[in-house]
């Protein structure tokens, strides 16, 4: 049940290497699907005029073909697998998805993004932030080596988006500092990253917690995290894969 943090892990790795088994046996046509159409501009996107003014402020005159891909699906409110190589624009793709289906009346946490490093956390609440400029967007990141005090009186004040490191998140979760009763969108950034280092269970309870309010978008660049994660969810993934000819 949504709002209930669970004891420990409930990931079962018998019950994951089964299913692994039979996502690698089969096609993946029951888990995901390509999603192909293209916006060769910002404008054609139908995002809000706020957005689209903080998205040309941060310098961004064209989309990348990550973003003429990426945007609309999560708009729409799609689960969507984002690929493509490092540098190309994914964490504007997501934080552009998640600033356009933000309700700003509403001052609960309505996102959260998982990222498996500080640094790179810290980043996107950046990019969040100058991207939701126009739009007032509340956000902050939660990660270790800051104050727990501080994460708890930010949190308890009111934000949008919640950026953070999966043992920070968690434990702000397991303190009820964070609710997930609002949360509606669940980004987890360098996915195959994450799982490998070690970050499955806690991944698989965060969508124990969260589920079924939300979307799921998975940012990446190995394919293998596709059907490493597909299990975890229902129903189709849109899969926007950008492969090397389309960014140069």
């Amino acid at each position: 049940m949504a709002g209930v943090v669970p004891e420990g892990s409930q990931f079962d790795a018998r019950q994951y290497d089964a299913k692994m088994n039979e996502l690698l046996g089969s096609d993946g046509s029951d888990f995901f699907t390509s999603y192909d159409e293209v916006f060769e501009s910002f404008d054609a996107m139908g995002l809000q005029e706020n957005l689209l003014r903080g998205i040309y402020a941060y310098g961004f005159e064209k989309p990348s073909a990550i973003q003429q891909r990426g945007i609309v699906p999560f708009c729409k409110g799609l689960d969507v697998i984002q690929q493509a190589q490092s540098g190309t624009g994914k964490t504007a793709t997501f934080c552009s998805g998640i600033l356009q289906q933000l309700d700003y009346g509403l001052v609960e946490c309505q996102a959260l993004v998982l990222a498996p490093t500080r640094e790179l956390a810290q980043q996107i609440e950046k990019v969040m932030r100058a991207l939701g400029d126009y739009l007032g967007v509340k956000v902050h990141a939660c990660v270790g080596g800051t104050s727990v005090r501080e994460d708890q009186r930010i949190l308890s004040s009111g934000v949008h988006v919640v950026v953070g490191t999966p043992g920070r998140v968690f434990d702000m979760l397991r303190r009820q500092s964070l609710r997930p009763d609002y949360i509606k969108m669940f980004v987890l950034d360098e996915a195959d990253e994450m799982l490998s280092r070690g970050f499955k269970d806690q991944v698989f309870n965060f969508l124990l917690i969260l589920f079924p309010l939300l979307f799921l978008v998975l940012v990446a660049i190995n394919l293998i995290v596709f059907l490493d994660v597909c299990f975890m969810c229902l129903g189709i993934i849109f899969w926007v894969n950008v492969l090397w000819e389309d960014i140069y």
